[in-house]
């Protein structure tokens, strides 16, 4: 292990998922761990935006907005990459607790969140370019990403096994 980090060959290859070695429960308490972490960080910088906020109202300034603001493109490209890896880090949370004890208090308090993070970029974004539709929008793309995929491994997924000549729920029996 010691020569691989010396050598830089490949060290990273022992920190890789196997599925072979590592147990699910571990892998997914590592992703609750790392999404868990990239919610709060994204929170915190839809909260409180980079620059932060005008403290008085000035030359074309409204205490209380953001500064970043002041460059609408960058502000908007940041509040989108934001609003979507809090999106899917949300979605990385709700799927890995789903049938775990309070998975309702863990839904209810994850909406409140949604809820606040919203009202947040919305108090610190300048009325005069308001473009939430677009953020609004990002924050569905993880969803509707997954539920595309699903959807796709559903109905490809019965056609293969199908014209291989598996039913469907042989296949899952088996696959558990």
């Amino acid at each position: 292990m010691v020569s691989r980090l010396t050598t830089g060959k490949s060290w990273y290859k022992h920190f890789q998922y196997e599925e072979e070695r590592d147990k699910p429960g571990d892998v997914r308490n590592v992703l609750l761990i790392v999404s868990t972490l990239i919610a709060a960080v994204t929170f915190q910088a839809g909260v409180n935006p980079p620059g932060g906020v005008w403290q008085d109202n000035g030359k074309g300034h409204v205490a209380g907005r953001a500064i970043y603001a002041t460059e609408s493109a960058a502000y908007y490209e940041f509040l989108i990459a934001n609003t979507m890896a809090l999106s899917a880090s949300i979605l990385v949370i709700i799927s890995l607790t789903h049938r775990f004890p309070f998975h309702l208090e863990i839904i209810v308090a994850t909406i409140s969140m949604i809820v606040t993070y919203g009202s947040a970029i919305f108090a610190v974004t300048p009325k005069k370019s308001v473009r939430f539709r677009y953020v609004i929008a990002a924050s569905s793309v993880p969803f509707i990403l997954r539920a595309s995929i699903q959807l796709f491994h559903k109905f490809f997924g019965e056609q293969q096994e199908q014209s291989k000549g598996v039913s469907p729920d042989t296949s899952d029996a088996n696959s558990v």
